[in-house]
């Protein structure tokens, strides 16, 4: 049987673009959630790709599975298998692993004929984090929601090279890359949060600087865009009415570094000022989008020179705004000179998760 996929008993999140005649998973972390009894389930995708070995990721019944998507075209995802006869629930959350090096669109879900969707799906999403008890009660009852402008880490890009934690990446073709394991999205299931992950990797700033092609566009090209590959397909705008977070975390600034290291050379020459004024700007447009978020200006633990968290803060003073904080982890910029791997990324989460709640009981998430 054929499931609609805009029937209400599914469950969406991230930046979706719904105006085709089937939803696009674009950022990372995006995710479809379900539960159903019966015996098969079987999600058909269409893959655009741009580079890198494209992969999309599950979490069925509590184990989590790696589906190797054909470059183009359509790939038959078997999410659920069972004998016949065997019919059960069954409780899956599909997402994206990877950022937009592709994107992914939903073109069938088929559920066994004697199958039914079981609808409610509160408190049986599968987390490995237990329900937090030491956040505030009004947080756990209405749940909070998380915005993240970063860049590969965030992605969680690498993430899953265990054996090269704390050293340089190994070589790869994405099979690596895993937003499950981002620290971002650790966070937000440790908070039992939702997360929209507008997150790149490579991506600077500004625009014509960073870790990809030279006419890439930086953070402040795309954060209010719900795609903005041109090669794959038309560039649109975000509706910013469809989703309204509490926290927003702002992890962009070090791939500003290449191909140049301006901060760490000349800290008060001209690059460096023009760089701190549009970080300014950025973080103005996004507190005129959201007039009462939290916004959480941050680097990584990734190798950086200190400089670039200095002007990061030099920003958060100068804009002095009590809702815009500067948040430095213990390791900031020195733990790794690779990309954040799963043991790094959830001791980042540890760590910004309990600054997070500080920031609930000083009562300045008002509008949760």
């Amino acid at each position: 049987m054929q499931i609609d996929l805009k029937d209400n008993r599914l469950e969406y999140c991230g930046r979706i673009d719904w105006e085709g005649d089937a939803p696009v998973f674009i950022f990372p972390s995006t995710f479809l959630s379900f539960s159903f009894f019966g015996r098969r389930a079987v999600l058909t995708v269409e893959n655009r790709r741009l580079y890198w070995d494209n992969y999309a990721g599950a979490i069925v019944d509590g184990v989590q599975k790696k589906y190797y998507l054909q470059p183009e075209g359509a790939t038959e995802i078997v999410l659920v298998e069972d004998e016949p006869g065997q019919e059960r629930e069954h409780t899956v959350l599909f997402f994206k692993r990877q950022d937009a090096c592709h994107e992914m669109k939903l073109c069938s879900l088929m559920l066994s004929d004697e199958s039914r969707l079981t609808g409610d799906l509160a408190g049986r999403i599968p987390s490995e984090y237990p329900a937090d008890n030491r956040l505030p009660g009004v947080l756990k009852r209405q749940g909070m929601k998380i915005e993240v402008y970063g860049d590969s880490v965030s992605a969680g890009e690498v993430s899953e090279a265990v054996s090269c934690a704390g050293m340089s990446d190994p070589r790869h073709q994405g099979e690596y890359s895993n937003s499950w394991y981002s620290f971002v999205w650790i966070t937000a299931r440790m908070l039992h949060a939702r997360l929209h992950n507008i997150s790149q990797g490579g991506i600077p700033l500004m625009s014509g600087s960073g870790y990809v092609e030279p006419d890439y566009p930086g953070m402040e090209d795309i954060w209010d865009k719900l795609s903005y590959r041109p090669e794959l397909g038309e560039v649109k705008a975000w509706d910013f009415q469809r989703y309204t977070p509490d926290i927003v975390i702002v992890a962009v600034g070090q791939n500003d570094s290449f191909p140049r290291d301006f901060m760490r050379e000349e800290p008060d020459g001209e690059m460096a000022a023009l760089w701190k004024n549009r970080y300014r700007e950025f973080v103005k447009k996004l507190r005129k989008k959201y007039p009462e978020a939290v916004i959480l200006l941050m680097t990584t633990v990734m190798e950086h020179h200190k400089n670039w968290d200095r002007a990061i803060g030099e920003v958060c003073g100068m804009l002095d705004d009590e809702r815009v904080k500067h948040f430095c982890f213990r390791e900031n910029g020195r733990k790794t000179p690779g990309h954040i791997r799963v043991p790094e990324a959830e001791e980042m989460a540890g760590e910004l998760a309990d600054y997070i709640r500080n920031v609930a009981k000083l009562s300045l998430l008002s509008k949760v």
